[in-house]
């Protein structure tokens, strides 16, 4: 299996400034990301950033290192700048890895590459998912729930509890319904470099502007994304401050 990941690392942070080079365990947060990409079966490693702390601090650690401009609204608009500036084949499987997600594993890095990779795979884009077991998490808005079909393609994303259980729901119940398995997106994506391109040109759609999910414009535009449950569990993202002191306790009972 060939692909590259790519880590986009912003310095700017609304709710946790400088949080790449927070400390977490001893580490900065970019340094834990980065190990755990090191772990995985990717040919090559990419951090991508805007600022020059960042940048120093990737070549401390040697690594490969590209700085962006500062104008890109999202990781996927970062990685691809890196996949013009290093000319990447449109071939080439890229992992967009967000810079905030210290516990990622190597081996769900190398499952989302491998939907891709699959010789008679037709989506250009795969991502991942984990089941959910309550009906707060359902309900909570800042978990993005996916509904996929049979063949492992999603169907829709949505901050909204997807599929409404109408019996169980419209009752105002808090227990998790019988019979119907929920299951939240994790934020890890793999596609194809030429896909990249092609999605950048096309405009924000109204689902992805209601919503503000962006990987509902690929579903927009008529492609399939590949999904598929995580191998491992992945462990807390680090937005906020309390995330950061969560995934702290976590590292240091987990063995990462």
């Amino acid at each position: 299996m060939s692909y590259s990941i790519i880590i986009p690392a912003r310095y700017e942070s609304t709710r946790l400034p400088g949080k790449a080079l927070r400390l977490i365990a001893g580490k900065p947060l970019l340094q834990h990301v980065y190990e755990q990409a090191l772990k995985s079966q990717a040919d090559r490693v990419i951090i991508a950033t805007d600022d020059v702390r960042i940048e120093a601090f990737a070549k401390r650690l040697n690594a490969d290192v590209c700085m962006t401009g500062q104008h890109h609204r999202s990781g996927t608009e970062r990685s691809a700048e890196v996949i013009s500036m290093t000319g990447l084949d449109d071939d080439e499987v890229i992992v967009n890895l967000q810079g905030d997600e210290p516990m990622m594993p190597a081996a769900c890095l190398d499952q989302v590459a491998g939907l891709l990779t699959a010789k008679d795979e037709v989506a250009p884009m795969a991502t991942l998912c984990e089941q959910l077991h309550s009906a707060a998490d359902i309900f909570d808005p800042n978990t993005v729930k996916v509904i996929m079909d049979q063949h492992g393609y999603a169907m829709y994303f949505s901050r909204a509890p997807i599929p409404w259980h109408r019996d169980s729901f419209n009752d105002a119940s808090s227990e998790m319904p019988d019979g119907q398995a929920y299951f939240r997106h994790i934020g890890l994506y793999a596609y194809r470099a030429g896909f990249i391109r092609h999605y950048l040109e096309a405009e924000v759609c109204p689902l992805e502007r209601t919503e503000s999910l962006e990987q509902l414009r690929v579903l927009y535009m008529g492609h399939k994304i590949r999904i598929a449950p995580a191998i491992k569990a992945t462990g807390p993202g680090v937005d906020t401050e309390a995330d950061l002191n969560r995934v702290e306790a976590l590292l240091a009972t987990s063995g990462y």
